[in-house]
């Protein structure tokens, strides 16, 4: 198959080069030069977990070439309906788009492409940028897993795409994608958009109980918005998260935030893709990830006090109002 992925930061570099080591046909797209000159140069280079370098074959997106077999979309999601109308016309026929972006993105994608050209797929592990040509794996290789589904695309074209993601990790084809999604999307936001705003890794944003309680209420408010829309939300690495962290009464809260720490032991070295674009003056997508969780609260009728706080701190972060910082947890007091 021809492959591409299309915005090769943190993620898509660690990608690219694992499937570039097992020989596979693909293109790096990336707008930032340094980055494509550094990957054509000296190959994508994979520190942290791993340690590695693979020859590579990296592009600007004006240089792009056509007829891919799937393009795995990994740009944030602030311009997705243009850049799905300008991958139209670079897909082979029977080609997909396959979007590893954060939160809910695939029914965009689908208006424009149709969803017989449109997959899925929640990725379990995290990467930072290092610099041109070099990202960090920040997950344990146990952890790396891809959870793959569509809901126009047939199966035999889903194994497909499947097998080149066996280079890298482990893949389960969902057919509750919907469930899968949101298994991923209440992690990020409660890991992703805390760590943000306080501006710490994943492994201090839960080392103390009172941030662990911001933490846990983020998970909570995720289990009520997809209880309300009749979502069955998917284990993750085998573990049912909702049975894990979901709670009635306070015995089972703090059973549940005492367990926060274990459960996310893998990932503990991780920082938040939204705090690192903060941290180089790039807007942020915290619209996709704690913004789609208010969002979709808002259209079922469920409140989302934690989430709709972490937007606001994102929003004023954004604007110069603001930093990341632990000062900032107090901002959460009454609500989590």
């Amino acid at each position: 198959m021809k492959l591409c992925i299309y915005g090769t930061g943190s993620m898509g570099t660690v990608l690219g080069a694992f499937l570039a080591r097992a020989g596979r046909e693909v293109d790096l797209v990336d707008a930032y030069e340094e980055h494509v000159a550094a990957l054509n140069r000296d190959g994508a280079r994979v520190i942290g977990k791993v340690d590695f370098v693979a020859p590579v074959r990296a592009v600007s997106p004006a240089a792009l070439g056509s007829g891919y077999d799937v393009v795995f979309l990994m740009t944030k999601q602030h311009e997705n309906r243009k850049l799905a109308s300008f991958l139209a016309d670079r897909l082979a026929p029977g080609g997909v788009v396959c979007t590893m972006q954060n939160g809910l993105p695939e029914r965009a994608l689908a208006e424009v492409l149709g969803a017989d050209r449109v997959a899925g797929c929640a990725l379990g592990w995290g990467a930072t940028f290092r610099g041109p040509g070099v990202s960090e794996l920040t997950s344990e290789p146990g952890a790396l897993t891809f959870h793959l589904g569509s809901e126009g695309v047939g199966e035999e074209r889903l194994e497909r795409i499947a097998e080149q993601l066996r280079d890298m990790g482990s893949v389960t084809i969902e057919r509750n994608f919907i469930g899968a999604r949101w298994s991923k999307l209440l992690i990020n936001a409660a890991l992703s958009g805390v760590s943000t705003a306080l501006g710490y890794d994943f492994g201090s944003a839960v080392s103390t109980d009172r941030r662990r309680r911001v933490v846990h209420a983020v998970i909570k408010e995720c289990i009520e918005v997809t209880r309300a829309g009749g979502i069955r939300v998917e284990p993750v690495q085998g573990t049912d998260i909702v049975r894990l962290f979901d709670y009635r009464g306070p015995v089972k809260r703090f059973v549940a935030r005492s367990l926060i720490p274990f459960a996310t032991r893998r990932h503990r070295a991780l920082r938040a893709s939204m705090l690192q674009d903060l941290e180089k003056g790039r807007p942020c997508e915290i619209d996709a990830i704690n913004g789609a969780v208010r969002a979709e609260g808002l259209r079922l009728g469920v409140a989302t006090p934690v989430n709709d706080r972490v937007v606001e701190l994102v929003k004023s972060f954004e604007a110069g109002e603001r930093k990341p910082g632990p000062e900032n947890l107090a901002l959460f007091d009454g609500l989590a």
